[in-house]
């Protein structure tokens, strides 16, 4: 009977090692790929707590959700760190390739453009496209020429065959933030004078 007993012990003891043996191997067969920087891992869904520094990325495919850990958020995502876990958030908009916030874009995928950390496929009314850096930058729209000023020369509006007559036009408050392209502003142009000044001066 003591034997019976002794035999099966040594049967489930081999189990036991058997199961842990054949876990060790698929962890570190192909487990532990999916599992650098975790601090836990789950075999089906990869990384749940990662190393201090790295950040958390969930993904769905399908039903299913997986977690890695990386150095940096892809693009689409921005880093969020938090006292337990650092976490890669998904942009708001799809037009989105990196973002500051949720909701605040800084760069925009191919096609559109940026604006006021938005991403735009025309650029809104009052502002033009920049194709190099793909950004809409506010358009200046100044209001009328004033009437030309008075011919002169050297502060003198006599006495000289030729001068400088010049004219302006003023920008709307709204329109003066920094980083607005202005038209000109002042126009200037050459003029007759009088040769002889009054009196003889």
């Amino acid at each position: 009977m003591q034997w019976i007993i002794f035999m099966l012990l040594l049967f489930i003891s081999s189990m036991e090692m058997l199961t842990q043996n054949r876990w060790k191997k698929q962890a570190s067969a192909g487990l532990l790929e999916n599992c650098t920087g975790c601090v836990l891992c789950s075999e089906d869904n990869g990384c749940i707590t990662c190393h201090h520094r790295l950040f958390l990325l969930i993904w769905r495919d399908g039903i299913r959700q997986y977690g890695m850990c990386v150095h940096t958020c892809p693009p689409g995502y921005f880093g969020v760190r938090g006292l337990e876990v650092n976490r890669c958030t998904k942009c708001r908009s799809p037009s989105c390739e990196s973002c500051f916030s949720r909701d605040f874009c800084m760069k925009c995928k191919d096609k559109f453009y940026l604006y006021k950390g938005q991403c735009f496929r025309q650029c809104p009314p009052g502002t033009a496209a920049q194709p190099g850096t793909r950004e809409c930058q506010e358009t200046c729209e100044p209001g009328p020429w004033s009437e030309w000023s008075a011919c002169t020369h050297e502060s003198r509006t006599c006495g000289c065959k030729w001068g400088v007559e010049t004219r302006v036009r003023e920008v709307p408050e709204a329109a003066r933030e920094e980083g607005t392209a202005c038209p000109a502003l002042l126009e200037t142009r050459r003029c007759r004078m009088k040769k002889h000044c009054p009196g003889g001066e």
